[in-house]
């Protein structure tokens, strides 16, 4: 199997992961505070990744730009807890469908907090997305947790932008341990002043979320470490097929036609045509007479 071949396939298993954490988040259904959530699956986190931080030489587990680093634990408390709400009320298609809308929303944040400046052709195919969030959260289906779907993409973006901030030189593993470190006094806090009673299957709902997440994380860095993201992109979006499948099977929820077209124009202007164009016309070139 070559590079980009195992890359694909790590990316797709990677996505299944994502699916099954947000279904075991589905599974919950609203039974335990989002505080409680956010709390207990950045400790399962944190638990996980210990013993691979604590392998690493001290070099590699030391602290490295903490400011940014404890911005980014906060902002995953937010998604998450945004998160939650969004899949407990929405379709898992159409909660999914916004969250992808999280690389759209990085190009106005980009020109915001790094001073970027993107050709008219990225700020077009941009504003062809948005477009399709608004097709997807049209006002006639239009659902207060569509709010907090779009809290989780607006984190999500911004905690993305951040990790350029991060030296290269930092492993993943210390960036997710320190992040999760972080994450913990406040969740904590909050979960105290909002604990429910829970039953065994609960916490492993959240147990089992946090290992997808864990996963998902993981096989991505190893999938974009071993091809380009042209080439594999478009894998991230079987993320959408699975959850459309699984919503459909075990949740009874079926999107509409507009639904699909919405989140057709939210995938469209986030591939690499034109670099798979240009690949194509490099293929297809004859070869130059000697």
């Amino acid at each position: 199997m070559q590079a980009h071949q195992l890359a694909i396939v790590l990316l797709i298993v990677g996505n299944f992961l994502a699916t099954l954490s947000d279904v075991a988040v589905k599974l919950i259904d609203g039974d335990i505070s989002p505080f409680q959530y956010m709390f207990l699956r950045q400790l399962v986190s944190l638990l996980l990744i210990t013993p691979l931080w604590w392998v690493q030489s001290p070099e590699q587990r030391r602290l490295t730009q903490p400011a940014v680093t404890i911005t980014r634990a906060h902002l995953i408390l937010i998604g998450s807890g945004c998160m939650m709400v969004s899949i407990t009320y929405l379709p898992l298609a159409t909660a999914n469908a916004v969250f992808y809308a999280a690389p759209l929303l990085m190009l106005p944040l980009s020109i915001w907090l790094l001073k970027e400046r993107p050709s008219a052709a990225k700020v077009l195919a941009t504003s062809l997305g948005f477009v399709g969030v608004l097709i997807v959260l049209r006002p006639s289906q239009f659902h207060w947790a569509a709010l907090f779907a779009l809290g989780t993409a607006t984190t999500l973006a911004l905690f993305n932008i951040l990790v350029r901030k991060l030296p290269a030189s930092q492993s993943v593993v210390t960036t997710l341990w320190w992040t999760s470190l972080f994450s913990i006094p406040v969740s904590a806090l909050l979960a105290l002043f909002h604990w429910q009673p829970m039953s065994a299957q609960l916490f492993l709902f959240v147990a089992i979320s946090a290992v997808c997440i864990l996963g998902y994380n993981g096989l991505a860095v190893a999938a974009y470490r071993r091809a380009p993201a042209g080439q594999i992109a478009l894998s991230e979006y079987s993320g959408l097929l699975f959850v459309a499948i699984i919503g459909l099977v075990g949740f009874n929820e079926l999107p509409d036609g507009f639904t699909w077209l919405g989140i057709s124009l939210i995938v469209l202007p986030l591939l690499p045509v034109r670099k798979w164009l240009h690949i194509r016309q490099r293929k297809h070139r004859p070869p130059s007479s000697s």
